[in-house]
């Protein structure tokens, strides 16, 4: 999408309504007594120069598909996002400004996605912005190849730039360089960073700790760089016709992701307290504000004013949105005009979040009497749905034949130039390669369904969900359906030994609020969980899988209930012998057929027992109280959970004379079954937990 726009002109009114914006900046802090005035107040010409002259958006709707997406990386500068909401007429007035950070406001201290118009992410954790962006070029470019690729470059509808601006706290994150490092590598034309470089961090200087070069770090990421540099006379002097023509190439620059450095000088004009740290989380104070206004011509005593004729100049922007939204709409019609009926089907199906009919006659069943590991299950899943469901797409962090996750015949997301021996490149393709970027396969999926209503994956193992847990609860904050994949889910990953085997990760996930956590306890459990995280939309899932073979029950026979209940998260298994149960044995995963085993001995010794797979808590907690007493009846007091993991949790199901099977230590290297063995967690400890619990009801 060249850029070609007329001669540049900023005029008075620009200036004005920038002036403007680092006034109501400061004010809205001074108010609140807390905040972040100083990058609000030296990124407003360029945040105004995006939204007045770049950005292609419409502020009467929002979610308007062929807008261009802006993300503001520093979240804790939201005012640079606000003010421009405000000044553009998203909605935001005045009144908003002046409730920053309050209770119930529309202007919370980090922007929050779903909460106010015109934010496209929550930000704040520092890098997740610049990171999650990756993901959205990612979905700009595979929706333009799923349904418009031959159309020439910047006259398809599907075509948008997403625009970040990211400060030196962003850029020290790990998080961005891996994500930066794939940016670079996909040939991401369509992302244009601005980078802040103020050379102010929290503990006031960013030479304490931050000395690289980082466009040479970024030009080594094949990433296209510029300078622009507003103190380099001497003088600050903000030359917006030079930032203007940087971010106009920047534009111009299609096969490759642009990056800006801007340096700028924190808090400016502030009379004092600019270009300290001082400026950065802290309010300006009476005095400093008042010369702040007396600087800029404003009036020293008025607080929260704008001119009329500034706010109308500047919401002019929304009558050229308006007319560039209906061009957009005309264009998206001779798209629908010219293409298959079926694929604009397909596209409308999608871009309403749909699942197409039919699609779960796809869903495999797995026949009893073999032993399958859950991740191989969850791979032939996959493949399975993969045809009816083209918006599925997804990868692991160099761990494919491990974690199964690969769509067999779907060429890899990649440019062309990309290809390899073992795999097919296709700028539209299906199966991503993160590489050993665990962080940013997390943050990249979340950019990818954030911005659309295509479904994708990331896969890692178990262990190595530590290294995604801010993406991950990023996920959960903002309800988005991102899915998480981890495979080699306990000490049954056997010689690899403790590093590599989790203990306390699915306590520590299952903590996350608004975040599912599935462990099928074998193949049917896990189509039957796929079922139901590609039917949630509304916040994010994973699935945990086994290494290890584990037994596929007979389903419907031998007294085995159907996996279709995985849904309601714990369901009667397999029932005592004569219906009222003594006990109640509570597994997920790999460990419910020690469960199963126990249940044979419990009751040839006369206990009748009740086995119950529990593959998803957060699932089964959802559940009416009916159903939930229907399966752990309340009367049962004797019961025992069996995980290999940390027992942290449990209890809120075993209740006071419970036990737990569980590990509350690191693992070991030695084959899976010695490992269980050694660390008891066997069959044969169950049921004796069972014994011990039984016994402890009747003392």
């Amino acid at each position: 999408m060249p850029n070609t726009q007329a001669e540049f002109v900023w005029t008075e009114a620009d200036q004005r309504a920038v002036d403007t914006a680092r006034v109501l900046a400061a004010d809205a802090v001074e108010k609140v007594g807390n905040g972040h005035p100083g990058t609000a107040m030296s990124l407003a010409p360029a945040a105004y120069l995006l939204f007045q002259r770049h950005l292609r958006h419409d502020p009467s709707d929002a979610d308007w598909a062929g807008r261009d997406r802006f993300i503001l990386s520093p979240g804790h500068t939201s005012l640079t996002l606000y003010l421009q909401l405000f000044l553009s007429g998203y909605g935001l007035e005045m009144k908003d400004l002046e409730a920053l950070r309050t209770w119930g406001s529309l202007t919370p201290g980090h922007p929050e996605y779903g909460h106010t118009a015109g934010v496209e992410m929550t930000t704040g954790p520092l890098g997740q912005g610049l990171a999650t962006a990756v993901g959205f070029a990612y979905s700009q470019r595979r929706l333009r190849g799923m349904f418009d690729a031959d159309a020439p470059a910047g006259e398809s509808p599907f075509d948008h730039r997403i625009y970040v601006i990211a400060s030196d706290g962003d850029l020290q994150e790990g998080v961005t360089s891996e994500a930066s490092s794939l940016a670079g590598h996909q040939e991401l034309g369509n992302m244009v960073v601005i980078y802040d470089d103020n050379k102010i961090s929290i503990e006031d200087d960013t030479d304490v700790a931050f000395t690289e070069d980082v466009l040479a770090r970024y030009e080594s990421y094949g990433w296209h760089t510029q300078r622009v540099d507003w103190t380099k006379t001497g003088e600050y002097v903000e030359d917006m016709a030079e930032l203007n023509a940087a971010v106009t190439a920047a534009e111009n620059e299609t096969g490759k992701p642009s990056i800006i450095a801007l340096r700028t000088i924190i808090g400016w004009p502030s009379p004092t307290k600019a270009n300290t740290g001082g400026i950065h989380g802290s309010k300006l104070g009476a005095s400093e504000l008042a010369g702040l206004k007396d600087i800029l011509g404003f009036d020293p005593e008025a607080h929260f004013v704008i001119d009329d004729a500034v706010l109308a100049h500047a919401r002019e922007v929304a009558t050229r949105g308006a007319a560039t939204h209906e061009a957009w709409n005309t264009t998206m019609e001779a798209w629908r005009e010219r293409t298959a009926p079926e694929l604009v089907a397909q596209h409308d199906r999608i871009i309403r979040g749909e699942l197409p009919d039919g699609w779960l006659n796809a869903l495999p069943s797995f026949p009893a009497g073999k032993d399958v590991s859950t991740r191989v299950a969850s791979g032939e899943v996959i493949n399975a749905i993969a045809a009816e469901l083209p918006e599925l797409w997804g990868g692991s962090a160099d761990l494919a034949g491990s974690n199964n996750t690969t769509i067999e015949g779907a060429g890899s997301f990649n440019p062309l130039s990309r290809s390899t021996k073992s795999w097919k490149a296709d700028p539209a393709g299906r199966v991503l390669h993160f590489g050993i970027r665990e962080h940013a396969a997390a943050a990249l999926v979340n950019g990818i369904v954030t911005s659309s209503t295509t479904r994708a994956y990331s896969g890692t193992f178990l262990i190595f969900s530590d290294y995604q847990r801010p993406a991950i609860r990023l996920s959960a904050l903002m309800g988005i359906p991102s899915i998480y994949v981890w495979t080699h889910d306990s000490i049954g990953l056997g010689e690899d030994g403790p590093t590599h085997q989790p203990v306390e990760q699915l306590a520590s996930l299952r903590a996350i609020p608004n975040l599912d956590v599935i462990r099928p306890a074998d193949a049917n459990e896990t189509a039957q969980a796929w079922r139901r995280m590609l039917e949630i939309t509304d916040h994010p899932t994973g699935i945990v899988l086994t290494r290890q073979n584990v037994p596929t029950y007979p389903r419907g026979d031998e007294g085995f209930a159907s996996a279709e209940l995985t849904s309601r998260g714990a369901y009667t298994l397999k029932d005592a012998s004569n219906g009222a149960p003594q006990v109640v044995l509570m597994g997920t995963g790999s460990e419910v057929q020690l469960a199963v085993t126990a249940q044979a001995e419990l009751e040839a010794a006369g206990i009748p027992t009740r086995v119950v797979s529990m593959p998803c808590i957060e699932w089964f907690r959802a559940q009416p109280a009916e159903y939930r007493e229907l399966v752990l009846p309340a009367a049962v007091k004797a019961r025992v959970a069996v995980e290999a993991a940390s027992g942290q949790g449990w209890h809120e199901f075993t209740g006071d004379h419970g036990r737990l099977v569980t590990l509350d230590h690191f693992g070991a290297s030695a084959d899976y079954m010695t490992l269980y063995t050694e660390f008891g967690i066997t069959s044969e400890a169950v049921a004796q937990a069972a014994k011990d619990s039984l016994a402890s009801t009747q003392a």
